[in-house]
């Protein structure tokens, strides 16, 4: 099964690609975030290591996934993506979180 996916970058890394504000990405396979962070690395090899960590491969800290009005940042990277983005008719969302006080 491929699929491709709508996905909003943060505008950090929206510059750092050198690409507009969505990006679509072809997924094989099941679309999942691990499927769909494994493509944006391999198509926009800047990007490694922005939106998870090179050697554990795991979200930073401070980048969130939404999608379907959900966070799914707490979620496992290989939980199959809502309906929805899967077909096209919303995006995954990534986002750059902020914290302070």
């Amino acid at each position: 099964m491929t699929s491709t996916v709508r996905v909003v970058l943060p505008s950090p890394l929206r510059a750092l690609a050198g690409v507009g504000t969505e990006i679509a990405v072809r997924v094989h396979g099941p679309a999942t975030v691990h499927a769909i962070v494994d493509t944006i690395e391999a198509e926009y090899p800047m990007l490694r290591g922005t939106i998870r960590d090179q050697v554990t491969r795991k979200r930073r800290a401070f980048v969130r996934f939404f999608a379907c009005e959900r966070d799914l940042s707490h979620e496992p990277m290989d939980a199959p993506l809502p309906d929805a983005v899967v077909d096209g008719r919303e995006p995954l969302l990534i986002v750059g979180a902020m914290a302070g006080g």
